[in-house]
């Protein structure tokens, strides 16, 4: 792997640090902007849809499509993000994988703060459920917020007695809503990308004054893991969410969990979104995608 690209990845995200304390309005016009404003992403087609209410893109790919369904949740601290910000990540997955994918476009605070998110996102399994596809043919899939997301969907359509899927790939998840782990500290000169502070401030929006201990706020600390389908969880070693992933893996193995913990060295926050810009990116995608292709293999 290239020392020489994780410098300059690092260099290039620290031309534009995150600031938690701008308003959501125009985090979201600078979040779009940088994230939404390349090249259509090649080898699959991009096509609006609806799912569980919520308007949705659906990415497959060229061809004849592989069985199975992606749900994918786009990052954005519950706060901005769309399908769009995150339609390079998600056609990636649908490019290697060859299953389809749909991004949801779930409500955002402050004007839906939680369990809005939490409720779309359940709303979007149960929406695919009703029309005929099997469990073991959907993986939940999101990167950073949208990690947290698709784990909290799981825990929601397990209270509620569906069927679990096939599997769950989390890229970078934020999972602590207390923001209490050590990394918040020890990573907070090697994260080009986020502080506590600022995190604190963006989260306040979701959070609107609600307790952080609560289970789907904070289910590294808090959550009854237990029933879970096989999960994967990536992260990269430079990033102050990376206690996140790291207590929630302990936790869910301690549970029985079928979990997988892959870190990789001095990458930032989401390195996956560097794919053909960082090896790095290019390799974790690779493993994620074996990933689900062997969980929809193996129901």
């Amino acid at each position: 792997m290239s020392k020489a690209q994780r410098a300059t990845v690092d260099a290039l995200m620290r031309q534009a640090p995150f600031d938690g304390g701008l308003p959501p309005e125009q985090l979201r016009k600078h979040f779009e902007a940088q994230m939404a404003s390349g090249p259509a992403p090649a080898g699959v087609t991009v096509s609006p849809s609806v799912l569980g209410g919520r308007p949705a893109l659906t990415v497959e790919p060229q061809g004849s499509p592989a069985t199975g369904t992606i749900v994918y949740f786009h990052g954005g601290c519950w706060v901005f993000g769309s399908p769009a910000t995150a339609l390079q990540l998600t056609a990636s997955l649908v490019r290697r994988t060859g299953v389809r994918a749909v991004s949801v476009d779930y409500r955002l605070a402050p004007e839906h703060p939680f369990p809005a998110a939490v409720q779309d996102g359940l709303a979007a399994y149960r929406d695919l459920l009703d029309q005929g596809v099997p469990a073991e043919q959907i993986v939940l899939a999101g990167e950073s917020a949208g990690g947290g997301l698709s784990i909290t969907t799981l825990l929601t359509a397990r209270d509620a007695g569906l069927p679990m899927p096939a599997a769950t790939v989390a890229f970078s998840p934020g999972l602590d809503a207390t923001r209490s782990g050590e990394s918040m500290t020890t990573k907070h000169d090697a994260d080009p990308l986020f502080t506590r502070a600022d995190l604190t401030t963006v989260f306040a929006h979701y959070l609107a004054g609600q307790d952080p201990d609560q289970p789907l706020l904070s289910p590294a600390l808090h959550a009854d893991l237990t029933g879970l389908p096989p999960l994967l969880l990536q992260a990269g070693s430079n990033e102050v969410l990376l206690d996140d992933s790291t207590r929630f893996a302990v936790r869910a193995a301690a549970a029985g969990v079928d979990v997988q913990l892959d870190i990789t060295a001095d990458v930032p926050h989401v390195f996956q979104a560097f794919e053909g810009m960082l090896d790095e990116a290019d390799a974790a995608l690779g493993r994620a995608a074996r990933f689900i292709t062997t969980a929809l293999v193996r129901t």
